[in-house]
C-alpha cells in the first residue's frame, strides 16, 4: 500500500501531531507499506538540519509562513503544485493529519484524482483561535474543518468527546481511533532517585506538567500550585509563556524542553502529574504519564475524559476552577497511599495501547476506504449518550471504561464505496 501523509506539522516541529505522524510512519515501514510524507517548510534557519526523510518515508516541504504571535509555529500557505506531487507519488489512500490549510488542499486534491482520503481530527484549532483573541472566528473555522473533514472518506477522531464534537458540526463518517503510547519508553523503570534528590533534596513529593508552555494550554493555571506545603512543582517543556511562568512560579523548576530518554527519565521521576488544557482532543502527554507509573491530575474535558478514569488512574477536577484544580493536587500530595493506588491502576490501564495495536487498526481503516476490509459495528445514537456540554465531574464518564474494545466503533450507517 502507498500512503501519502500529508501533516500540518512535522520534524523539527515537536508537537503531538508530529509525534502521532511519527508513529504512523515508522508502523507503515515496519508492515512493508510505503509512505510519502509532505508538510509545511520548517523555518529558513532550520532547513539545513531538518530530516528530508523519516522511517523511509521522503518528506515533501509545501509553502509556509510563521504563525504570528508563535512564529516558531509554520503554517502552510496555498501550494499549486500539492495535487501533482500527489499525482507523482500515486498514493492507494492520503492520511490527513489534523487537517487544516495544507490538508484541506489535499483533501480536495484527493477528492480529484480519486483516491480516498483518511481526516485524523486531532487539534481543536477553533478553540485555540478563541484563546489568542479570535474568538469572533470561531464558528467560521468550525465550517470550514467540518467542510473539510466531510470531503474526506472518513474520519477519526482519537476521544468520544471528539467524537460527539465532530457529529455536532454535521460531520457524519467518524471513528474512534484512539493513541498508542510506546510502553517501553515510558515505564516506571526510567525513575531517577539521583534526579529525584536534585528536584527533591527533603524529600517532598514531586508535581510536574510536561507540554508546551502557549495559551491554548491553559498553563497559567499552574500559578495554582504555587507554595504547596511538602511537594516541589516541576515543569517540562517551552513556549511563548515560559518568562511568564517563570516569573509568576519563582519556586518551580523548570527543566525545558527535553525528548528521549532524558523526557522518559523526568516524567517517570515524578509523582504526581497534572494537566491544565481544556481544548484536548485526547492528551498524549497524559497517557505517557500513565504509561510512566504516575497518578494524573486533569480537567474534565476533552480527550481527558477518556485518558483518566476518575479516582481509578487519577482525578478530574472543574475545568479552568484553580480552586478545584489545587485542591485535587493537594489531596494526592497528602495521601501517598492514594497516589500510589492510582498510579499503579494507571500503568496497567495502558496496556493494550502499543502503537503496533494502534497502528494495525489505522491499517483496518485505510482497507476499510479502499474496500478491501470489513466495516465495524455502529454506535447507540447520538441522543442516547450524555452530551458533552452537560458533563462535570461528578457525572463525566470514566476514561478508558467506554472506549475499552471499541476503538474502532464507527459512527455513520453509510460509507462510501
Amino acid at each position: 500500500m502507498r500512503v501519502a501523509v500529508v501533516s500540518e506539522s512535522f520534524l523539527p516541529q515537536v508537537d503531538g501531531v508530529t509525534n502521532s505522524v511519527c508513529r504512523v510512519l515508522e508502523h507503515l515501514r515496519d508492515t512493508g507499506h510505503e509512505a510519502l510524507v509532505v508538510a509545511p517548510a520548517p523555518a529558513p534557519a532550520a532547513r539545513r538540519t531538518a530530516p528530508r526523510s523519516y522511517a523511509g518515508a521522503p518528506v515533501l516541504w509545501s509553502p509556509s509562513a510563521p504563525m504570528p504571535g508563535y512564529p516558531e509555529f509554520r503554517f502552510a500557505t496555498p501550494w499549486p503544485g500539492l495535487a501533482s506531487a500527489l499525482r507523482e507519488f500515486g498514493p492507494d489512500v492520503v492520511h490527513l493529519a489534523a487537517p487544516a490549510g495544507l490538508g484541506a488542499q489535499a483533501a480536495y486534491a484527493a477528492r480529484r484524482l480519486g483516491v480516498p482520503s483518511i481526516a485524523v481530527y486531532q487539534t481543536d484549532i477553533a478553540a485555540f483561535a478563541t484563546r489568542y483573541g479570535l474568538a469572533a472566528a470561531e464558528r467560521s473555522i468550525w465550517r470550514w474543518l467540518a467542510t473539510v473533514h466531510r470531503v474526506a472518506s472518513r474520519t477519526l477522531a482519537p476521544s468520544w468527546d471528539a467524537v460527539d464534537t465532530l457529529l455536532s458540526e454535521g460531520v457524519q463518517r467518524v471513528a474512534r481511533w484512539s493513541r498508542g503510547v510506546d510502553l517501553e519508553r515510558f515505564n516506571p523503570d526510567h525513575r531517577d532517585e539521583s534526579l529525584r534528590a536534585t528536584l527533591a533534596p527533603n524529600g517532598e513529593v514531586l508535581v510536574g506538567y510536561v507540554g508546551r508552555l502557549a495559551r491554548e494550554k491553559r498553563v497559567e493555571l499552574l500559578s495554582a500550585l504555587a507554595d504547596m506545603p511538602g511537594a516541589r512543582l516541576v515543569v517540562v517543556g517551552d513556549g511563548p509563556c515560559r518568562p511568564a511562568l517563570t516569573r509568576a512560579l519563582p519556586g518551580a523548576t523548570f527543566l525545558g524542553f527535553r525528548t528521549g530518554l532524558e523526557l522518559s527519565t523526568a516524567i517517570a521521576s515524578l509523582d504526581v502529574f497534572v494537566h491544565t488544557g481544556i481544548h484536548e482532543t485526547f492528551c498524549q502527554a497524559a497517557q505517557e504519564a500513565k504509561a510512566s507509573g504516575l497518578a494524573v491530575v486533569g480537567p474534565a474535558a476533552g480527550g481527558l475524559l477518556d485518558v483518566i478514569e476518575h479516582e481509578r488512574t487519577g482525578l478530574h477536577y472543574t475545568p479552568g476552577d484553580p480552586v478545584a484544580f489545587r485542591r485535587a493536587v493537594v489531596r494526592l500530595v497528602a495521601d501517598a497511599e492514594l497516589r500510589n493506588r492510582l498510579a499503579t491502576a494507571a500503568r496497567a490501564s495502558v496496556a493494550g495501547c502499543d502503537w503496533h495495536t494502534i497502528g494495525e487498526e489505522l491499517l483496518g481503516h485505510y482497507r476499510d476506504v479502499l474496500g478491501t476490509g470489513l466495516t465495524t459495528g455502529r454506535r447507540p445514537p447520538l441522543r442516547n449518550r450524555v452530551h458533552r456540554t452537560h458533563r462535570s465531574v461528578a457525572t463525566a464518564r470514566p476514561g478508558g471504561v467506554r472506549g475499552r474494545g471499541l476503538t474502532t466503533t464507527v459512527t455513520t450507517d453509510r460509507w462510501p464505496a
